[in-house]
């Protein structure tokens, strides 16, 4: 099995998601947000199957440093410009795989999923 693997490569919960893949000997492609940017129709994909509460980190520093105007009356079509014009918005990591698609790493979760 191999897996798309979106995220940024200093992130600590990017670095443990990656060890635990590599751990359990799975493939993947890693695409970094930072580098190859934030693609809009990949992120109403995202956004489709898991919400964009889910897909967009508001917990993070970067979205605690955006304008207040950017943050306002956010919905789904609105966070799909702002995840892309700030990609550490994104939660992290992202995996699409052949069953479906995973947001942030739980193990538990990852292990029911990619086992």
């Amino acid at each position: 099995m191999s897996v798309d693997f979106y995220g940024i490569p200093n992130c600590d919960t990017v670095k443990k998601a990656r060890a635990w893949l590599d751990a359990k000997g799975i493939a993947y492609t890693f695409h970094d947000y930072k580098k190859d940017g934030a693609d809009p129709a990949r992120l109403r994909a995202w956004i489709a199957a898991k919400g964009w509460e889910t897909v967009l980190n508001r917990r993070g520093t970067a979205f605690r440093k955006l304008d207040p105007a950017q943050t306002a009356d956010l919905d789904a079509e609105k966070a799909v410009p702002l995840m892309q014009a700030n990609p550490s918005t994104i939660k992290r990591p992202v995996i699409e795989h052949p069953g479906g698609l995973l947001v942030g790493f739980d193990a538990a979760e990852w292990e029911r999923a990619l086992g």
